[in-house]
Order: C-alpha cells, then structure tokens, then sequence
C-alpha cells in the first residue's frame, strides 16, 4: 500500500521520513517517493482541482488536535525506536506506554500529521487493552 501525503516542504519531509524511519528515497521530487520497509510514502505540495478529481483541494492539515486519519507503525523494538527518532529531533505527544496488548506512542510530522508507533506485546498472546 502506498499513502499519499499533501505537505508544505517536500524537502523538510522526505529527510523526516527518511531519518527518522530509515526509509529509502526513491524520488526527490514530483512527487516525491520514499520506500519505508515494505510501504511507500509520496509527498508533493498541494494543488487545485484536476480534471480526474475536480472540486478537490489538496492541502496540508490545519494545526489542530482533530485528525480523521493517521499512519500506524509497528516496530520490533519500541524502546530503540523512540530512543532513535528523538535522538534525531522527532517530538512525542508521549513517551512509549503499555497499553496490554501492546506498547505505544504518537508523534507528528513536520505537518503535523499523527503517526502511532506501536509495538505488539499481549496482543500476541491473546491479551487487548481495556476498552
């Protein structure tokens, strides 16, 4: 699956994705690709209607706390992984908790899209979070 992200500096974001989630830039630009494990992500800065999608905007997010979407991220080693990225800059809504069935945090990207990094742990055996 490929997710597609309307950003406001494609350069600011391919060197986020590609730090902090050691992904491979495919693309520099228009648009911009870069292949994240088995996942790719293509940024480009946002535009007007087009004839196969008229009456649509693309634009980065508004800053806010209402998101309708995020990206979700498992990793192996949450504890490595949130020690990493925010060696590299990367700012947690928190730091990584045990919810059960597993381990998660948040953080946002340089638009302030929502990513969830999680880890699997009870969910493995059976065990989910309290509702």
């Amino acid at each position: 699956m490929t997710h597609f992200l309307t950003v406001s500096d494609v350069g600011r974001s391919r060197a986020f994705y590609a730090d902090i989630f050691h992904g491979r830039v495919v693309l520099e630009e228009n648009p911009c690709i870069v292949k994240v494990a088995n996942s790719w992500i293509i940024m480009n800065p946002g535009g007007g209607p087009t004839p196969d999608k008229p009456d649509i905007v693309l634009r980065p997010p508004e800053p806010t706390d209402a998101v309708s979407a995020f990206l979700n991220v498992r990793v192996a080693d949450i504890a490595a992984f949130y020690a990493d990225a925010r060696r590299k800059g990367a700012e947690f809504l928190t730091e990584p908790l045990d919810r059960k069935a597993e381990i998660r945090c948040y953080l946002r990207d340089p638009d302030g899209y929502l990513i969830e990094i999680g880890q699997a742990t009870g969910m493995l055996e059976g065990i989910f979070a309290d509702r």
